[in-house]
């Protein structure tokens, strides 16, 4: 019922207060507006139609009683100088029939009341340079015109009322706006402090504004506080864990590489060096970008300094395209690492990588494709989940891992406001993963 009022409804929150505050006051003015109008064009048109009509007919009997035209005529002009009328015996009429202006509310109910009230008026001529009414008689003595001035039936300025309500709604508009926009403020600001948090940025912000916005602004200081919290003793429970493994790895490495038999020692320290690995992975997935600070960077050089990096390493992976110019506020080292798991993922299940870099008005695009044989698309989602290997769909003997690389790279796009979706290469063949980060 309501769906084609939802195209032209505002969709912002003070566009939809503005829109509360004017409708009211907008429909308020039209309906006392055309109640006004109408009390005045119709009803004092008409009463003081009826007082010029008295005067019309006295000058009309007087006409009509004299004995000759002559006398008429002096009788008319005696009762017009009288009654400030300027009279014509006998009138001389181009065209006898009513005319007004389309504009001429008042001279709608006017004509039809002389008319009504005056039997002998042939014509009534509104339109005239003069601002007067002019009549025209058939009388005994011939025809009869009268000019009146129009000031004695319609009322002066009857615009003022309408243009002193006007003004008075813009005037206490405008009052209404000014304190609705600062009522509404503290609620954009908590809007904007809820979306740098959603970005990964800490911004500061202190509740402000009515009772229930300044609950809802500490209730979110208290929810920012705690997932912070949360985050932080994660971390540091994961690092310490993470150093006491090292400590035992330490010394079992130490201890293989004394061993008599170098045979046996070489598979044993590959396993140690695959726990030391599984471990660093864990830590990073744990730790995600929370230690780190928000920065403006150049996200174009970031890519093409991780491309190089992949470079010096051997790995086979090509900066196709660089689009756009600027900086944006990030976290350099998790975007960074979110591109190396990426590229890690694309050479090792795949013999080459491609790389490309969009940034734009609204968001970063950095997109990943590879030539291996990518995954299918009914089982995308199950990539993204934490601890996951499709072995069936990538290549196992290319490399090992926990299952971490993509779900690393979608936990930090979210953590700026982003996201990561898996395509199929249309170039290539392989993978296709696009991080989105907004701007």
């Amino acid at each position: 019922m309501f769906a084609p009022l939802k195209s032209v409804v505002p969709r912002s929150l003070y566009g939809r207060a503005a829109l509360i505050l004017i409708v009211p006051i907008v429909t308020i003015q039209l309906v006392i507006s055309i109640s006004f109008i109408q009390r005045h064009y119709e009803g004092v048109t008409r009463q003081m139609a009826r007082g010029l009509m008295i005067e019309l007919r006295h000058l009309i009997d007087v006409v009509n009683r004299a004995p000759g035209p002559a006398a008429a005529e002096a009788r008319a002009a005696a009762v017009a100088q009288a009654l400030e009328f300027r009279v014509a015996l006998p009138a001389e009429w181009g065209e006898v029939r009513d005319r007004r202006d389309f504009w001429d509310l008042s001279g709608r109910q006017l004509i039809p009341a002389l008319h009504g009230g005056l039997p002998e008026l042939a014509a009534v001529d509104l339109v005239n340079t003069d601002n007067e009414v002019r009549l025209l008689f058939e009388t005994a003595a011939g025809p009869l015109s009268v000019a009146v001035e129009r000031r004695r039936v319609s009322a002066s300025n009857p615009h003022q009322l309408l243009v002193l309500m006007i003004v008075t709604s813009i005037l206490m508009t405008v009052i209404a706006y000014l304190f609705l926009s600062n009522q509404l403020r503290p609620i954009k600001r908590l809007a904007d402090a809820a979306e740098a948090f959603g970005k990964g940025q800490h911004i500061a912000y202190r509740p402000r504004g009515a009772l229930e916005v300044r609950a809802a602004g500490q209730a979110f200081l208290e929810m920012r506080a705690r997932i912070e919290r949360q985050i932080e003793q994660r971390t540091l429970m994961l690092s310490g864990v993470s150093h006491d493994l090292r400590t035992p790895l330490t010394r079992l490495r130490l201890g293989l590489s004394m061993l008599s038999e170098p045979e046996e020692a070489e598979e044993l320290l590959r396993d140690v060096a695959d726990m030391e690995r599984l471990v660093d992975e864990f830590l990073s997935f744990v730790r995600g970008d929370a230690l780190e600070e928000a920065e403006q960077v150049d996200p174009l050089a970031l890519v093409a300094r991780v491309v190089e990096n992949a470079q010096r390493a051997g790995q086979k992976v090509t900066l196709v395209r660089a689009d756009g110019e600027g900086t944006m506020v990030l976290r350099p080292a998790a975007v960074g690492r979110a591109l190396e798991n990426l590229v890690g993922n694309a050479v090792r299940y795949g013999s080459r990588a491609e790389v490309s870099v969009a940034l734009g008005e609204r968001a970063l695009r950095i997109t990943v494709e590879d030539d291996g044989p990518g995954i299918p698309r009914d089982r995308r989602d199950e990539a993204l989940r934490p601890f996951t290997r499709l072995d069936q769909a990538r290549n196992q003997n290319r490399g090992g891992g926990v299952g971490l690389g993509l779900t690393i790279a979608m936990d930090i796009a979210r953590n700026h406001g982003g996201t990561l979706r898996l395509g199929e290469s249309p170039t290539l063949g392989g993978l296709r993963a696009e991080l989105t980060l907004a701007r």
